[in-house]
Parts: structure tokens; sequence; C-alpha cells
């Protein structure tokens, strides 16, 4: 799906690595409402005047799972339609014609920093947290600095016209950040050759409740590639848990959710979409 007249919904600014992912799914021409949370990402994600869906992450290979999304998820009416495995490089970004010995501060994000900082202890820099990693590439250009450099995307030196100075300074190199395409369910076509599913279920209070299910997803040939478990509020130790499947035919899945169903209080497919590649 080429991106020309498609708006989507990103987290963060322009530049960030949202935009980065949006622009892997949908080409360079997608167009992004950049907002301040992920939980009004999902608010314009579901407004069909305003988007045709959003792109949000929901794991780190580092960090691990953005808890709160699936939470918001699991509250919107939104499908997920594929998904996005962006390697996360950090770039030193500064304003053209800038030399490392210009350097006196280095702004970005807290974690964006923290992914550096093996690079950073080789310097004398103040280290400067900000909201947004792209932002801060902004202020770097807007404000002409020649002693402030930024931590941000290749994408962000590229929308600010500024330069790298020093390229994928990030100390771990096999940082991955997955992200979910969503649109609105009623508008949400079935996607062609998929081969992976997510779902979310409740079991009962039986003893051996899960391990039954899951025998059920193993039994049908199906590799479960991520299991998320959520205490309900307000129950009495109930959990949903949240899973990602993956499958040769829809057939083999559609076979599999309907073993489970006799066996669980609720389950609800978020969406059944195109595994995602890791790409460098």
């Amino acid at each position: 799906m080429q991106g020309t007249g498609i708006k989507v919904s990103i987290q963060g600014y322009e530049g960030s690595f949202h935009q980065v992912a949006a622009r892997q799914f949908f080409g360079k021409n997608v167009e992004v409402i950049p907002c301040a949370t992920f939980r009004d990402l999902i608010k314009i994600a579901t407004n069909k005047k305003e988007s045709n869906g959003g792109v949000m992450a929901i794991e780190n290979s580092i960090a691990g799972s953005i808890l709160p999304n699936y939470n918001l998820l699991q509250k919107s009416t939104l499908r997920i339609i594929g998904e996005i495995y962006l390697p996360i490089k950090q770039q030193l970004l500064v304003n053209p014609g800038v030399q490392l010995e210009d350097i006196r501060e280095v702004h970005s994000h807290y974690m964006a920093i923290q992914q550096c900082l093996e690079y950073l202890d080789k310097y004398n820099w103040k280290l400067v947290e900000t909201e947004d990693t792209a932002l801060s590439a902004k202020h770097v250009h807007q404000h002409r600095s020649k002693h402030i450099a930024a931590i941000a995307s290749k994408l962000a030196a590229d929308l600010f016209s500024l330069e790298v100075i020093a390229p994928n300074i990030h100390t771990m190199k096999n940082n991955y950040t997955r992200f979910l395409v969503l649109q609105p369910g009623e508008v949400a076509q079935p996607v062609t050759d998929a081969d992976k599913a997510s779902v979310s279920f409740i079991t009962d209070h039986s003893r051996g409740s899960l391990a039954r299910v899951l025998t059920r997803i193993a039994d049908g040939g199906i590799n479960l590639s991520k299991l998320q478990s959520f205490p309900i509020p307000g129950s009495d130790w109930k959990y949903s848990f949240h899973a990602d499947m993956e499958f040769e035919t829809i057939d083999q899945f559609n076979d599999v959710i309907k073993h489970m169903q006799p066996i669980t209080e609720e389950v609800k497919v978020y969406g059944v979409y195109k595994k995602g590649k890791n790409v460098e």
C-alpha cells in the first residue's frame, strides 16, 4: 500500500522513528499527523475524517513491551493491518559546519541518550534530556546553534538540514522497535497472504485453563511469537492474555480460534496481517 494521499497519526514529531516506520510501510509520500501522546494517536486514527489510521510502537527488542499501548488497543475499535520492525539507529546531528570540538551540549530524549552513553562518555558534553528526539533536532536547526548537537534519526537530519557528524552512535546494534499499523475496523480490508494475527483471550477460573488454551494453539501447528498477560482490574485474580500467532494458512488460524472459544471466556481478534520483516 503506497502513501499518496494517505494520512496516518503517529506519536512524536516529524522526523521521529514513528514517521520512519510509517514511510517504511506506506512509502515516503505518506502524510503524518504528529501527536503528543499515544492516546491522541489512537483517537485520531479512529476518526475517518481526520486520518486513514495510525502507526503505533508496541514493543522494543531491548526495553520490552509498551504495556499501556496494549490497553489503548484493547479499548479501541481499531484493527491491526500490518507491522513494521524498525532498526533504531541513533545519529549525532549538528548544523552544517559545526565540528566535534565545537559541541558543548547534546540534547535528546532520555532513552536515546541512554542508548548512546558508551559513545557520549568519551566526551565532556553536558547531556540534556528533552521530550522528543526529533524535536531536539528541530530546535538545533531553528536556533542555528554552533555548540549544541542532537541525537535523532537520519530522517530528522534530512528534514531539518542537519549534518550527521557521527553516525550510528547507539551502543546496542541489534535494537528494533516493532510498530503496528492500525485502521478503523469498519474500513479495514482483509489482508491477502496474511500469516500472522494478534488475539486477546480471557481464561476461566479452572485449574490449568491457560495450559489447555496453549495446547490447542500448539496442536493447530501455530507458532506463538508473543504471549503477554494483563490482570483484569476489579476481578479476583483473573487475567487476559494478548497472543501473537504465526501460521501458514488462514484456515489453520480460523480452526485454532474455533477450538479456543469453548475453553475461554472471550476471544477477540485485533487483526490478521502479514508478518513484518527485519530490515537493516
